[in-house]
């Protein structure tokens, strides 16, 4: 607290001077990128003087041609090399990546759950989903299961009144 706080003025004094000296570095730094574009097109370029007659003319074609594709191989071989150094630079973050995440995995532990906690737990408590097989079941009569098991123990009797015509008839009357 014993620091004094700068004052509004002298902070845009300081301001101004740090923009006026980055805008000079600016300056200086578009003037040498000048210079030395200038110096690299006349080391490489050099003045092109037409030549009057068609002869000349296809010869000076072909030189260029020629310096054309040996620039073309270097800039294949450039892409090439960089091509290359990017792949190996995303499988080293791929390692850096495996190396940071190993862990050991701890010991799960069994837990008994019913099946309705269970599907609440993966689908959340958004949904109520509930595990009744019962209620999906049909219901089957008893009475039914004891009158078939009447019927199975007088089978001597049903023979004896399904004897003959009208015993059949008796057959198809109760069926119908």
């Amino acid at each position: 607290m014993s620091e004094k706080k700068m004052t509004s003025s002298r902070r845009h004094h300081l301001k101004s001077l740090l923009l006026s000296i980055a805008f000079g570095l600016m300056d200086a730094e578009a003037k040498q990128l000048v210079v030395s574009k200038e110096a690299h097109m006349s080391e490489n370029c050099p003045a092109l003087d037409l030549p009057g007659s068609t002869q000349e003319l296809q010869e000076l074609c072909k030189k260029l041609h020629q310096q054309i594709d040996k620039i073309d191989e270097e800039r294949y071989d450039l892409e090439a090399k960089v091509a290359k150094s990017n792949k190996e630079i995303e499988d080293l973050k791929i390692k850096v990546v495996d190396l940071q995440g190993k862990f050991k995995k701890p010991a799960l532990k069994k837990v008994r759950m019913s099946a309705d906690a269970m599907l609440q737990a993966l689908l959340g408590s958004k949904h109520k989903v509930s595990m009744d097989l019962r209620a999906n079941l049909k219901q089957v009569k008893k009475e039914v299961k004891e009158e078939s098991a009447e019927q199975v123990g007088d089978w001597r009797k049903n023979i004896e009144d399904k004897a003959g015509m009208d015993g059949r008839k008796k057959m198809f009357e109760s069926e119908a």
